[in-house]
């Protein structure tokens, strides 16, 4: 790889490191009262560089040619809630998909079971 490529993706990667990095997927705690809201965030980039060589008629030396350039998409995409022991993920989309919806419904599932076991053992000591 010609350095001058190399030099090229190197500045447009360092660049792109200094948009994005972990606090921008999972932003800051924003503190209301005694809730907690934390940022979660979802990134795109598209990364391209390129160049080329060009035989010179006045210098012995070669010319190039090049450039670089990227792109980044940051879209919102939840809050994560703690308010005393219970976290919750919020969607800030309204449309959830079928995954996200079972995601959602396992702690209240999860509950309701546990107190259809408990429920069961109480009638059999009843007895």
């Amino acid at each position: 790889m010609s350095e001058s490529i190399k030099g090229i993706m190197d500045v447009t990667m360092e660049k792109l490191r200094s948009v994005v990095d972990a606090e921008t997927i999972i932003g800051s705690p924003i503190k209301v009262d005694e809730v907690t809201l934390i940022p979660v965030s979802k990134i795109s980039f598209g990364l391209a560089s390129g160049g080329s060589d060009f035989p010179s008629k006045h210098t012995q030396n070669e010319l190039f040619g090049g450039g670089g350039g990227a792109g980044v998409t940051i879209s919102p995409v939840a809050f994560i809630v703690v308010h005393n022991d219970n976290v919750r993920m919020m969607p800030v989309y309204s449309e959830m998909n079928t995954f996200d919806k079972a995601v959602n419904m396992a702690p209240e599932l999860f509950d309701k079971v546990k107190s259809l076991f408990n429920k069961g053992k109480k009638d059999d000591s009843a007895e």
